[in-house]
């Protein structure tokens, strides 16, 4: 899980597990917003605040993937959670199977 938020009212967590695209787990305003972060911080998973993004994964149902549009944007926020943790993808073992290893838990 990795909280997207808009501080003090707006919080969504991703899902992504390198197999499929990033899913939407949590998501609220206000109060529940607020348990979100608690939770992400009590989990030692990075925040990452972006106003806008939360504004549109808001919407996205719970336990959906990301729209295709958001890839782009969502792979910058992973890459921001890499960063934090001091983790780096494995390298692929060939250019055909190349997946991604992404550790349970982090997501947008």
């Amino acid at each position: 899980m990795n909280p997207l938020i808009n501080p003090p009212d707006i919080a969504v967590a991703l899902h992504y597990d390198g197999k499929t695209a990033p899913r939407v787990t949590a998501s609220g305003r206000g109060k529940v917003a607020g348990q979100i972060i608690e939770a992400a911080r009590q989990h030692e998973v990075p925040l990452h605040t972006d106003p806008a993004l939360v504004e549109v994964l808001a919407r996205v149902p719970l336990q959906t993937e990301i729209p295709r549009e958001l890839y782009v944007a969502i792979a910058e926020v992973l890459a921001f959670a890499y960063y934090l943790s001091g983790k780096k993808p494995a390298e692929p073992s060939s250019p055909v199977s190349a997946q991604p290893s992404v550790p349970s838990g982090t997501g947008r």
